[in-house]
Parts: structure tokens; sequence; C-alpha cells
């Protein structure tokens, strides 16, 4: 039996443990922090169980990796029969079907891909009619522009309970997806996956928040801080992350450091980048710049509690003075514009 035969009687967690092992520790390492706990655990058996790899090999296994690699962008770019089109192009029919057929046999497409390629006005007037669980399974599959295009332009009455609908969303069944596709497109996107697909979330509804104008997202919060006010604060908690105040700038970070707490300032910035320490340094004065830093190191170990407390503190201050209009935190649609 060839090399070329019997790496594709290798599995697939084989091959993936044999593709770290080429690209080296440096590299494997990056791709671990992607993973989860249980994946890491069975690459490292199989990694720990493989034998010494030949050059040919590696070489195999890196060009099925590049090949397939390839593929998901061509599909990326214009679906699956643009990928089909242009690798039977590059590497002849055969080839190209043999790289499609193991791409698309572990990695389906997305439901409602055509929507992601349409206007969001054409998708507005699709779906605005519609229920609001309906267009809440919509938006979430959609791009954030997408979404946040055609949540802005909803009515007010339907925008808060769409944006928590999106927020409560667990697992849809495939039978749903495929009905809402129908409504939308006679035909289905190219491949829909048979499992229960899990979308929606505080991360999908955050993410769209963070896209749509000002003004939206306060109508769409102050409903939701009636319905639910508990939602509602934990989708502003989101919305605005300590890190993020490196994208303020001096003259509201400025305005912030006067109103928090010493102390609450000292623990954030005990774990923060170095970028974010630069940003609010930038903005003191030397003498308090020396003064912190002097604190930090005579501080010690911090516990990781009182750290997200402390910046949990300083980002309630930012909200409340963004609400007050004493800072601006940028957003998209315009209305944010300060000149």
């Amino acid at each position: 039996m060839n090399n070329v035969q019997q790496q594709f009687k290798l599995t697939g967690k084989q091959k993936a443990a044999l593709l770290l092992i080429s690209l080296g520790p440096e590299v494997s390492a990056q791709i671990f922090k992607h993973l989860r706990e249980d994946e890491i655990e069975e690459l490292t058996y199989e990694i720990s169980n493989c034998p010494k790899v030949m050059n040919e090999e590696k070489e195999l296994i890196l060009q099925e990796f590049y090949e397939i690699c390839m593929a998901q962008e061509y599909i990326s770019q214009g679906g699956i029969a643009y990928a089909k089109e242009v690798l039977e192009k590059a590497l002849g029919t055969e080839k190209a079907m043999d790289i499609l057929n193991r791409l698309t046999a572990t990695l389906q497409a997305r439901p409602f891909d055509f929507a992601r390629k349409t206007d969001p006005a054409q998708i507005l007037n699709f779906i605005q009619n519609e229920n609001p669980q309906t267009i809440a399974l919509v938006l979430s599959y959609l791009n954030r522009d997408q979404s946040s295009a055609i949540l802005s332009a909803l009515s007010q009455d339907k925008q808060a309970d769409v944006a928590k609908r999106i927020a409560m969303m667990g697992s849809t069944s495939p039978e749903i997806i495929n009905q809402v596709e129908r409504v939308l497109e006679q035909k289905l996107s190219a491949t829909v996956t048979q499992d229960y697909t899990n979308t929606g979330g505080i991360e999908s509804i955050v993410d769209i928040l963070n896209g749509v104008d000002r003004g939206t997202e306060r109508t769409i919060l102050d409903a939701l801080e009636m319905q639910d006010p508990d939602l509602a604060e934990e989708i502003k908690k989101r919305m605005f992350v300590f890190e993020d105040i490196v994208n303020l700038d001096n003259r509201s970070i400025q305005r912030i450091i006067r109103d928090i707490e010493n102390h609450d300032l000292l623990l954030a910035l005990k774990v923060a980048s170095e970028e974010v320490r630069n940003v609010i340094f930038k903005n003191m004065s030397k003498r308090m710049v020396e003064t912190f830093q002097e604190e930090m190191d005579y501080m010690g170990p911090v516990r990781l509690r009182d750290v997200e407390e402390a910046q949990t503190r300083i980002v309630a201050t930012i909200r409340r003075l963004e609400e007050s209009g004493e800072i601006v935190i940028a957003r998209a649609g315009g209305d944010d514009i300060v000149v």
C-alpha cells in the first residue's frame, strides 16, 4: 500500500493530529486556543500515539488541508456551484468533486446562505409582516450589518420583542428552519444541517445592537428594561466591556477617570493589556501615572473576582456617563458623529 492510499485510510482525528505535528508546536499552540477542552484532549491523545511522520506524509496532509481551505474560501465567495467551477478548472472534475464531497460531509453550509448575499431592504420586505419569532430566527443567521439594518427599520413595537427573542433563542429544529427558508426563497440553500442548530442568544443580540444607531438601541433597551430587567442589564453589560475603553476618545477617557474610584482603576489595570494601560496612562498627569505604577507594583496578587467586579463598576460608570451625554461611544448609523 503506497503512502497516498494509506493517507486516505486515516481518520479525521488522525489527519488533524498529523497536521498539527507538521505545523509545529508554536502554530499548534495557537490553534489549541480556539478548540474546546474535549477536542484538545482527543487531539493530544492522537498526537501522542502518532508514529514518526515521513516528509512525504506531511506533504500529503498539508496538501489536503490546503485544498479544503481553498474550497471553503471559494464557497464563502460564491457558494458551492462557484467553488465547483473554480476547483474543476484548477484540479479537474474528479479531484474537485472529491474535495467538495469531503468538505460538505462534515462542514454543512449554513442555513439562509442565499439571504446573506441579499440587500437588507429586500429581506425586510419579505419578513417585516412575519411574526417576531420568525424575524428573530432570520436575523440570527444573517451577518451583523444586515441584521442591524433590518432591526433598525422594523416598527418600534416589534424591535424590542424581536431583540428579546434573539437573546432568548436556543436550539431550533431543522424542520422549522427549512420552513422559514422556503418562505424567503423557493430553493433551499445548498446543504442544510440535519442536526439541531444553535443560534441566537445574548452574544447574537449584543452583536446586532452594536451595529444599530443609538436611537434604535435606546428604544429597544428601554422596552426590554420594562419587560425583562435582568435580560436588559445582561445585554448592556456585554455591549461595552472594560477593554473597549481603548476605542474612546481622550476627552471621554479623562472624564471617566475623574468619576471612578482609584482603587477600582488600580485593580482593573493590574491585569489589563498593555494597550489599555497605555491609553489610560496617556490621559493622566505624569505624577498620577507614577503613583499608579508604584501602587500596582506594591499591590501583589489580586483575586480575579475582585478585578472583574472593579471592571464591572467602571463599565457601569461609562454607561452612566454615556446616558447623560457627557461622553460618546461611537455607534453605527451616524447619530454619534461629534463635530
